[in-house]
């Protein structure tokens, strides 16, 4: 059995950051996100904006593997990176099984 990982991993985005336009922070995304994130297939990231709902948190990224080294692979790449604590404050990481305990118990999951 493949356990399937989500990892939510709530962000503050930094004044430098912010202080870039959109173009030059989506350049910034193409040139060394999407090269990382090429090296790892076996993990997909979701980005989710949350300035707007929280004064806590500016971003949340949701990551999903099935692989947990290239998931620790993943995060020390990103790590030496300007994203980990230049850019994006890391606030937590929370590693996650999506219904877990409907499977524990042999129940189907509530979904809505």
């Amino acid at each position: 059995m493949t356990t399937n990982w989500t990892v939510f991993m709530p962000l503050c985005a930094t004044m430098e950051w912010l202080a870039f336009t959109p173009k030059q922070r989506f350049a910034w995304v193409h040139q060394t996100m999407e090269p990382l994130l090429e090296q790892h297939p076996q993990v997909r990231l979701r980005f989710f904006d949350a300035e707007f709902f929280s004064a806590q948190v500016s971003d949340v990224a949701m990551w999903e593997t099935s692989d947990l080294n290239a998931w620790r692979a993943l995060v020390e790449g990103l790590r030496e990176t300007a994203f980990w604590g230049r850019y994006f404050e890391v606030r937590d990481i929370w590693l996650t099984v999506e219904n877990a305990y409907a499977e524990h118990y042999g129940e189907i999951a509530v979904s809505g």
